[in-house]
This record gives structure tokens, sequence and C-alpha cells, in this order.
């Protein structure tokens, strides 16, 4: 349930109801609104005496959420969440609202060298966080894994030199620790969607997550997968669509491109797409994140190599450094006409730069 409360509520109320809320071993999240706070309850609501809620004076109303993923859901937080990303030399990277961003990177950190060259390409077409594999999720056990934490080294010293935030997936909790000393940003994988475990630990961080749908996910078991982050303090997540298994086969997946308003509508975290996982065929990308960005997304998450026919994972659905530039401008045309900001990178330290 939350508990809305009224606009002269003051901190000493607040402090007495959230009080209340954990006496009966149940967690209160704040919420606060240009005009009014609102307390989440967590846990198992039949402890609470509702009508004791509803009779405190600064109290203006107690209302079930009948979500079952409660942080997650629009009810309890009406407005759009924005995150904001510090960048390594200064500035913030804005996720969410009237923003629109696009990371892009390799698929794996390769080699240190081929690393810091598409940081500075795709950082020049238009992309703000750069992201890359450290550890690779592949399909065989045989097939490249990653170099581990040498690659997200490299990843972390591109990302300072071009002032971009980093993102990097983790698929194991024995992971997280070393990860989290390297990246801005976590990414949990379609596969990992439900490893609640996986999910419990990098709740306890407090560096944003992004979270892919599973292959197979409904929206409602996505926004539970979310739940799961949220419950343990973490309130940066971000959602991103990455294609679903359907009965189609002319592409990879099937870019569920409804299941950006529908996201929208039923929660208040922002979200992206992924094109380049939806496809697997590079020609396909740019037409999809146009697509998704029309739809409503908040950003795009693409790959890019300078030489796809050598990479060593996911080659055929990486677009090369001058077609994503291009693709960028194409989806900043598209933001201006739905009234939206393309977010550029901080090029001065204490700066932050939405143009």
């Amino acid at each position: 349930m939350i508990v809305i409360l009224k606009p002269e509520a003051g901190e000493d109320l607040v402090k007495d109801i959230v009080g209340q809320i954990e006496a009966l071993g149940l967690q209160a999240h704040l919420s606060r609104g240009q005009f009014r706070t609102v307390i989440g309850v967590v846990g198992e609501e039949n402890k609470v005496d509702a009508e004791h809620l509803k009779s405190i004076n600064g109290v203006e109303q107690v209302v079930p959420i009948m979500k079952p993923y409660k942080l997650a859901s629009r009810e309890f937080h009406k407005e759009d969440t924005i995150i904001e990303i510090p960048c390594p030399q200064g500035g913030t990277v804005k996720i969410g609202g009237n923003n629109v961003m696009a990371i892009a990177g390799p698929c794996a950190a390769e080699d240190e060298a081929m690393v810091h060259q598409l940081a500075k390409e795709v950082r020049a077409g238009g992309a703000v966080m750069l992201r890359g594999g450290a550890y690779k999720p592949r399909t065989s056990p045989y097939s490249f894994q990653g170099h581990g934490e040498d690659a997200l080294k490299w990843l972390r010293d591109a990302g300072r030199e071009n002032n971009m935030p980093v993102i990097t997936e983790v698929m194991d909790t024995r992971h997280v620790s070393i990860i989290e000393k390297y990246t801005d940003v976590f990414q949990i994988g379609a596969r990992n969607m439900q490893n609640f475990n996986l999910l419990f630990e990098v709740g306890k961080t407090r560096k944003p997550v992004v979270l892919k749908r599973g292959l197979a996910g409904s929206i409602s078991e996505w926004l539970m997968s979310a739940e799961y982050v949220l419950s343990q303090g973490n309130r940066q997540v971000i959602l991103c669509e990455r294609g679903i298994k359907t009965f189609e086969t002319a592409l990879r997946f099937t870019l569920d491109v409804s299941a950006v308003p529908v996201a929208k509508n039923l929660s208040h975290l922002p979200i992206i797409v992924d094109p380049s996982h939806a496809a697997g065929v590079r020609e396909f990308v740019p037409a999809l994140a146009r697509a998704g960005i029309a739809a409503g997304a908040d950003g795009i998450m693409v790959e890019v190599h300078d030489c796809p026919s050598k990479a060593m994972c996911d080659g055929p659905q990486a677009l090369l450094p001058d077609v994503f530039a291009n693709m960028i401008k194409e989806l900043d045309a598209i933001s201006r006409v739905l009234g939206k900001t393309l977010v550029k990178t901080p090029a001065a330290k204490r700066e932050t730069v939405t143009v």
C-alpha cells in the first residue's frame, strides 16, 4: 500500500509513520514529489492497520497497490524517474523524462587498443555511455568468454579518457564485487532476468542497473524482477527491451515495440531498447532503433565495431561507426518531434549538457 501525505506534512510526521511501519517488520520507501510525499509499504500488508494510518493528522489517503510489483509501479511513483549517472570528468548523463540517450560499444572488449579506439568513435557519433562485455554469456561453452578483469580495466580507462560512464554485464553473484570496482552501471542480461540471487546482489549496490527483458518474459515478470533490485534499496533501475522469442524466424528475436508504452504506463522506471540483439542483422538495427524511440523509449543500446567480420562475438549485428553516427542524427530528429532532447556527453568538468 501507499500512504499519501498532505502537502503541509512535515519531516516529523514522515519519521513517525516510517517508524510505525518498520516496527511491524515492513519496509518503508519514500517517494517525494513536487507537492506531496508518498510512503510505500512493502511486505505483509495485512500487518498494517490501514484505518489507523488514515486517522493520523497529515495523512491524506491510504491506497492499496494492486500490482504485485510495488516499488516499480506507477501507483507508487506517479512521475517518471530520471536517473543521473556521473561522468568520469564531471557532469552527468540523464536517463528518463524528456531525455533520449545512446549507449554504444563493442559486444566484447577484445583488446585494449580496440576499446579505446571504439570509445572515441562512438562518442564522436553521439553515444554518451560506453558498453562492452568482460564476461560473456555464450550459447557454446567453447566460444570466446571474455577477458574478465583485464577487459574491465580497458573499459574503465577508455570511459575516463572520453568522459563516458561504462556499462558491462554481470552474470554471476561472484562477479558483482569485482565489476563494481570498474563499472558505472551493471547490466543484467536476458538470460539472467529471473536470476533472483543476482538481482538481490546488484540491488545491494548503489550503482544503476540496466535490466533486460527475458527471452520469454512477460512484462509483469520483467517488472517483478525490477522489484527484486528495488526492494534492496537500489532505486536506479533502467528497463531494457531487447526482443523476445516468437514464431517468427526472419530475425534473431522480435523487438516488442509495444512493450515500451505498456511498461511506461505500468511503471515509472526509464526504458531503453536494444535493437542489436533483437535484429541480429545490422541492416535492420537502425529501423528498430527509430521505432523504439518513436514508441517513447528513453534511449538505445547498440553494438558498434570497426571490423564486424573479425569481431569475436556478434559481428553480424554490429554497426560500423559511420552508420551509427548517421542513425543518431535520425534519432535526434525523431526526439525533437516528440519534444525530447538528445543527451550529449559533457565536455568539461562539472558541466551537464542536454542539447
